[in-house]
């Protein structure tokens, strides 16, 4: 398996065989006639791909899209990405936009980035574009693409950064529309989440610590970003706000019994130090467990 590390816009176009119209952005159409190696891709690049080969009617449970989708997937600095050949799909067909965070430095999108948090989601949970989604991607690439061909001056970062933000507060719509039109399947991975966190509490805390975001994403097949996302999508709440909730639910449930001391509570619950779950309890109800009990 070869390794291909792509910290500079050279290394990404020489990699795909073609030009450098500049050296911290690239737009690239690729259309390869050679079959797609089984490959790991070191970025130190933000990335965006738009793939083309894979136009298809989707259904997820009983939910079905009536129109063609393309995928987009996006890839951030110090992400390993790992590719394998698909066999229905030997040969690569993909539009990318990709740039170094140095372009990024001094402006305003810098501070922003964190924003985009689907850099952080993973390719199984891939944005599928309509068709006018797509017509609306392509163009603000064009843009892009039009700067590079312009002879650089004092305007070019600007207006490429600003396309570049554009292109990004898009990708944000385009995802909150797909967390809406798979209501279905979004409300079906919420209900297993409340689930196995009233489990988790009730059962396994005392023997593993405190029940994360991070767990209950593994447990549903998700990244941490991308089901933080669907969580406070679906609900109107955080994944860590649900979590707080129980367990403060909990607390009061397991303090109301004169039996079993703070420290007990705390330790069922899976702090480590008592003091922690003190300052917990308090910053949530304004009293101490002791005087909540004492009340």
């Amino acid at each position: 398996m070869q390794e291909i590390y792509l910290n500079t816009i050279q290394d990404f176009n020489d990699y795909n065989r073609v030009e450098t119209l500049h050296p911290l952005v690239s737009v690239i159409r690729v259309e390869n006639t050679e079959h797609i190696q089984e490959s790991v891709m070191h970025y130190g690049l933000y990335a965006i791909y738009l793939k083309e080969n894979k136009g298809c009617k989707l259904s997820y449970g009983r939910t079905e899209y009536d129109f063609d989708e393309m995928t987009v997937t996006s890839f951030a600095p110090g992400q390993v990405v790992t590719v394998e050949p698909n066999p229905d799909v030997p040969f690569a067909k993909f539009t990318a936009l990709v740039f170094h965070p140095d372009i990024l430095n001094r402006t305003s999108l810098a501070k922003q980035m964190s924003r985009y948090e689907f850099f952080d989601y993973t390719s199984n949970e891939a944005l599928h574009l309509s068709a006018q989604e797509v017509e609306i991607f392509q163009s603000v690439l064009a843009m892009i693409e039009q700067e590079l061909h312009h002879a650089i001056d004092k305007h070019t970062r600007e207006l490429i950064v600003s396309h570049i933000e554009l292109l990004l507060n898009y990708c944000l719509r385009f995802y909150d529309r797909q967390f809406i039109t798979r209501e279905e399947i979004n409300h079906s991975v919420v209900k297993k989440f409340l689930t196995l966190l009233n489990e988790y509490i009730d059962n396994t805390a005392e023997q593993k610590g405190l029940p994360t975001v991070t767990y209950f994403a593994d447990k549903c097949c998700l990244s941490t970003g991308y089901f933080g996302t669907l969580v406070k999508t679906e609900t109107g709440r955080t994944a860590k706000d649900h979590i707080n909730d129980r367990l403060l639910a909990k607390a009061k449930e397991l303090l109301q019994s004169e039996t079993i001391s703070v420290t007990q509570v705390s330790q069922r619950l899976g702090f480590e130090y008592p003091q922690h779950f003190v300052r917990f309890f308090k910053s949530l109800t304004s009293k101490t467990p002791a005087q909540w009990r004492a009340a």
